[in-house]
């Protein structure tokens, strides 16, 4: 008999998530009509540090379901693993620079 994957924390909001998403796509969409037209690099810059903002926010809101729901109500054995995963996914977020 197949296994049932684990309930994911963002399971509940995975609409907004989507609608996020798809937010962030049309801004990406808006920094290559800039590039397109040749437009004011510090205006694309902005463009590009707001498109960043709303992923962190998203990646944030992530990390936040995951610690409440896979960690705080998830199996007791598995909380420090999964805290240790957490915080490795953190770093690599933090350090894309």
């Amino acid at each position: 008999m197949p296994t049932q994957p684990p309930d994911r924390g963002y399971a509940a909001t995975r609409d907004q998530l989507h609608q996020r998403l798809r937010r962030i796509e049309g801004q990406v969409r808006g920094v290559q009509r800039m590039i397109d037209e040749d437009r004011w690099c510090p205006d694309v810059l902005l463009q590009i540090a707001a498109v960043q903002a709303a992923l962190d926010k998203v990646a944030l809101g992530l990390a936040d379901d995951h610690a409440r729901h896979c960690i705080l109500e998830g199996p007791a054995g598995a909380r420090d693993e999964r805290t240790e995963e957490l915080m490795a996914a953190v770093g690599r977020l933090v350090r894309r620079g």
